[in-house]
């Protein structure tokens, strides 16, 4: 798969200087080549992605997200996005249970992603009795040799205080304040077109199941 994403990366940095309908419209075969490039790239992870996890026979199709925005309510009205998203899990982008998040942008802000950016107040309120009740399961996924590797530390926003109803010298405090729980790794692009990618997100991906499947674990353990 060496260099097959190049006109992908190239197509988004130019609508990055030229998102408008006009460019966009005169660049359309640009745009054809960059997004089936992306879609085999997805296609070629889903087809092994059962040493990760099993998403139940999910297209390509049904994982990548559309390019443009919904600049309805947005205060920044540019109707392109400058990157390529797919959401795996089963479902696709409308996945019910573990999912993965790969993102394609270039100029280093390539991603990968796994946990919850957005959890809805119940499912944060689960995530947090289940860390108030033992966090060690926790601990022990994000304090792993795989998951530091990949992904550091978690990542995501944090309340100052401890939430509502959880008490402030609670031992593990400093995850209950959580509000994201999120495994983030970064790729350069030249990761992104090395021949190795496929085989480098599967990698990325397997060490990031634990973590999102503890995730879940919460809500199904709750509900």
């Amino acid at each position: 798969m060496a260099d097959s994403l190049a006109p992908t990366l190239d197509f988004l940095r130019d609508l990055r200087a030229n998102n408008n309908k006009r460019w966009f419209d005169a660049n359309r075969a640009r745009y054809t080549e960059a997004s089936a490039a992306f879609e085999q790239l997805v296609s070629g992870i889903l087809a092994q992605f059962d040493i990760v996890d099993d998403l139940g026979g999910v297209s390509a199709k049904d994982c990548i997200f559309r390019i443009y925005r919904d600049t309805r309510f947005a205060a920044d009205k540019s109707p392109y996005k400058t990157g390529m998203g797919a959401l795996l899990g089963r479902g696709g982008r409308k996945h019910d249970g573990r999912s993965y998040y790969l993102h394609i942008q270039p100029d280093g802000q390539s991603l990968l992603v796994g946990g919850y950016f957005a959890p809805t107040p119940v499912e944060l309120d689960r995530v947090r009795q289940a860390i108030a009740s033992d966090a060690s399961e926790l601990k022990a996924i994000i304090s792993s040799a795989d998951f530091v590797r990949y992904f550091g530390a978690m990542q995501g926003e944090t309340l100052k205080v401890a939430p509502q109803g959880f008490a402030k010298d609670h031992p593990d405090v400093a995850l209950l304040r959580r509000k994201q729980f999120l495994a983030e790794h970064s790729m350069s692009d030249e990761q992104v077109l090395a021949p190795d990618l496929v085989s480098h997100i599967l990698c990325v991906f397997a060490a990031m199941k634990p973590f999102v499947s503890y995730l879940w674990s919460t809500q199904s353990a709750a509900g």
